[in-house]
């Protein structure tokens, strides 16, 4: 049965969903690799396109950004749609000078400082974890079709770090031994949920921007970096 946010029938959702922010990327993603798509939701234009990947049922939708839009979207595919694996593609900004612009990070952790855990569900809580075993097949994954990722946790902040007051100040207070190696707005709410629902959750990155380096990147190799994450989430279905 549809949701006020979601027009697809049960059935029209595959069990295993793969969410970038964009709701043009979602649309682009399973028309470049999935066959026979179909498009099943396009409320509010956060399309959702279900296909097949190499045989596997995939369904590709956008969540949009930040915490409180995407966990509409997460919370609902899992809890009346019956997904049991969200796979998160999205970008990210990078917080230690060791990330390159253009690495793929896959997340173990996520930190906020967001009260998203406790209006939700009543609870404090700062960290939220990936599922392990998913995010271990992922690396398993990786290396073999030789893409290289760097393992780390994220910060999922409510503001995007470049338009804070004083990120100096942000920075200084998330967890210095956190091994915190990216920022984005999407993965604690993502992980948070499929924990309380008993679900499986992953997310990868791309870094595509970092106050510690200016790297002159062309569009071609940001394109492949991005196909090259969408491939690993993708062949991390099978």
């Amino acid at each position: 049965m549809p949701t006020p946010h979601n027009e697809a029938n049960k059935g029209d959702i595959a069990k295993i969903v793969i969410m970038p922010g964009d709701p043009l990327r979602a649309q682009a993603i399973a028309n470049k690799y999935l066959e026979n798509v179909r498009l099943v939701n396009k409320i509010r234009g956060m399309y959702a396109c279900t296909g097949t990947y190499k045989g596997k049922e995939v369904t590709v939708m956008a969540h949009g950004m930040g915490m409180p839009s995407a966990g509409i979207y997460i919370y609902e595919l899992f809890k009346y749609y019956d997904v049991e694996i969200i796979i998160r593609v999205g970008s990210c900004g990078a917080t230690r000078e060791d990330i390159d612009i253009l690495d793929i990070i896959l997340v173990d952790k996520s930190y906020t400082e967001s009260n998203y855990a406790y209006t939700l569900n009543n609870e404090h809580c700062n960290w939220a974890e990936s599922s392990n075993d998913l995010t271990e097949y992922i690396d398993k994954i990786a290396k073999k079709e030789n893409i290289k990722v760097v393992r780390g946790n994220a910060v999922s902040s409510d503001c995007f770090d470049w338009y804070m007051t004083d990120e100096k100040q942000f920075y200084s207070r998330i967890p210095q031994d956190g091994n915190i190696v990216a920022c984005e707005m999407e993965s604690f709410a993502l992980f948070y949920i499929a924990k309380l629902l008993g679900k499986e959750a992953a997310c990868l990155l791309t870094t595509v921007d970092s106050h510690f380096r200016e790297d002159d990147v062309s569009a071609e190799d940001r394109q492949n970096s991005m196909d090259n994450m969408i491939k690993l989430a993708l062949e991390s279905t099978l």
